[in-house]
């Protein structure tokens, strides 16, 4: 199996796992645009390999092995996005798809460099936690935006979403994370969330806003 391919399932299968630690099949192949036929017959192979446990019809869940070699893939991921945010300027709207291209081909010993240069991070551009060295996930925190009631000062913490359009949205009205803003308006009933930046104020779909995570303050 070639490595790339099989990093890049272990990982989608750690993205998509609900509380039970399984990820429906239907899903995976979505996320990796991808047949359910062909699918299945990488996570037969995976499952020979020891690194998920798989049953027709049941979801697929990592082993101990598989979510060690999955977290790797996404601490490389994520240490490099800062990297390349830090370091080359790079704006948070396009270092996603870069990531995705270098995760494969650094080895540990560079990925151990960068973290020690960016002072052992713990967090990516997009508020993401960084892995630990010994492959623990650090804990996530927030509160959605959606969920915050008008005239809610916040410091934004997180934004899960990596479309580069959204992601250009909120840097071009200022919503980065570490950024304070405040709750505008939050009407249910429209589905809409308006945000005020300084001088500058963004409009959200509820289900925009339910993806980005805040510290009320």
């Amino acid at each position: 199996m070639e490595s790339v391919t099989v990093e890049n399932y272990l990982k989608a299968i750690y993205q998509l796992s609900d509380a039970s630690g399984g990820a429906p099949t239907g899903e995976l192949a979505r996320r990796l645009k991808i047949t359910p036929g062909s699918v299945t017959l990488m996570l037969q192979r995976l499952a020979k390999a020891g690194l998920v446990k798989y049953a027709a019809h049941q979801g697929v869940r990592l082993t101990k092995k598989g979510q060690r070699a999955a977290i790797r893939v996404v601490r490389n991921h994520r240490l490099l996005e800062l990297y390349l945010t830090n370091t080359l300027g790079l704006p948070w709207d396009e270092v996603h798809e870069e990531a995705e291209n270098l995760e494969h081909a650094v080895s540990d010993r560079l990925v151990a460099r960068i973290d020690e240069y960016l002072g052992y991070p713990a967090r990516d551009p997009h508020g993401d936690p960084i892995p630990e060295t010994s492959g623990e996930m650090r804990a996530g925190e927030g509160t959605p935006l959606a969920e915050c009631a008008a005239k809610t000062p916040f410091v934004l913490l997180r934004v899960p979403d990596r479309s580069p359009d959204f992601l250009r949205y909120l840097r071009d009205g200022g919503l980065v994370v570490g950024a304070q803003a405040a709750v505008l308006e939050n009407q249910p009933s429209a589905g809409v969330v308006t945000v005020g930046v300084g001088q500058r104020q963004v409009s959200l779909s509820r289900e925009m806003a339910a993806s980005i995570l805040v510290r009320p303050l």
